[in-house]
């Protein structure tokens, strides 16, 4: 059984990648946490509570975290991406379940002291919450096994600048701080989310074979995906079809063997008008002081989305 804390700022693909996890027969998700990105932190947590009822999921601990970045004020949700509610303007029944009520870095802590060297933590927005946790718990990082996170890129162009990725660029302090936290991190970035797509047919095929139990999950995502292919298309002209961000990390976390990885001495880039949120790497014979990042840079992305969608089927 493989064991999971999740952070995310549950939009469209966090979504996806919750329910992708939530029906993995080999996944036990000890804890929910969330931050502002896509959406603000509470209505992530919202989104994340109507997900767990989507799914007819266990009673699994969800905790608002921050809601803002570390030093810059946050920059308003994606709408034209993840719809005015987060999950694609999908109109989900108000959940019964109640938030944990625990301060986030504690939550956290807890979960790393319980499951001490067997949680690995997946990060699907901005990390926030893991570098307050950092700070306030400088142990946190020896408890961890690992770190899979959505976010940045190396070789290839940014999403919300010309170099930057918008998990990483959305609080760069956080990101840099993580990476320099000595933690084993795996960052699944922009270099091979682009290029692993989620089809329109993908979902037509669900719809025919999914299991009956994931029926309401097929549904919603169908109807999800059809206003954030629709962004796609408007911020890179895709057609049917759109890249795999979030639920691409969940199968990195559960499927390493699908990708080929480089590990670099990384920093993130705080400043600048054009570079804020750049991952820079040092490949030099005499790199700069840093710790190294493991940096997914090839998958088999029809495998990729095959393991996604099979999670669905009979």
């Amino acid at each position: 059984m493989i064991r999971l804390l999740i952070d995310a700022d549950t939009g469209v693909d966090d979504s996806i990648a919750l329910l992708y996890a939530l029906n993995h027969p080999n996944v036990e998700i000890v804890g929910i946490t969330t931050v502002t990105g896509n959406t603000d932190s509470r209505q992530a947590g919202i989104n994340t509570l109507k997900i767990l009822d989507l799914a007819d999921a266990p009673d699994i601990p969800v905790v608002i975290g921050e809601n803002q970045p570390l030093e810059e004020p946050w920059h308003g949700p994606v709408t034209f991406i993840h719809g005015e509610n987060g999950i694609g303007n999908v109109d989900l029944p108000e959940s019964g379940r109640k938030f944990c009520q625990e301060p986030v870095c504690d939550f956290m802590m807890k979960m790393a002291q319980r499951y001490e060297g067997e949680l690995i933590l997946v990060t699907l927005g901005p990390l926030t919450n893991v570098a307050k946790t950092l700070e306030a718990y400088p142990d946190f990082a020896r408890k961890i096994r690992r770190v899979v996170s959505m976010g940045g890129t190396l070789s290839m162009r940014g999403n919300v600048s010309p170099v930057a990725e918008a998990n990483f660029a959305g609080d760069p302090k956080a990101c840099d701080l993580v990476f320099q936290s000595g933690m084993e991190i795996l960052a699944v970035g922009l270099d091979v989310t682009i290029p692993t797509r989620l089809t329109k047919g993908h979902i037509d095929l669900l719809k025919r074979v999914r299991k009956e139990s994931c029926k309401k999950a097929v549904e919603y995502m169908e109807e999800a995906l059809t206003c954030y292919r629709k962004g796609s298309r408007e911020q890179n002209y895709s057609l049917d079809d759109c890249p795999l961000h979030d639920p691409l990390a969940m199968v990195a976390a559960l499927h390493p063997e699908l990708f080929r990885v480089e590990r670099r001495k990384a920093r993130i880039e705080c400043g600048g008008t054009y570079c804020k949120g750049m991952v820079v790497t040092d490949t030099r014979e005499k790199p700069f002081q840093a710790e190294y990042i493991s940096f997914a840079v090839e998958v088999e992305a029809e495998r990729a989305v095959a393991y996604l969608l099979a999670a669905f089927w009979e």
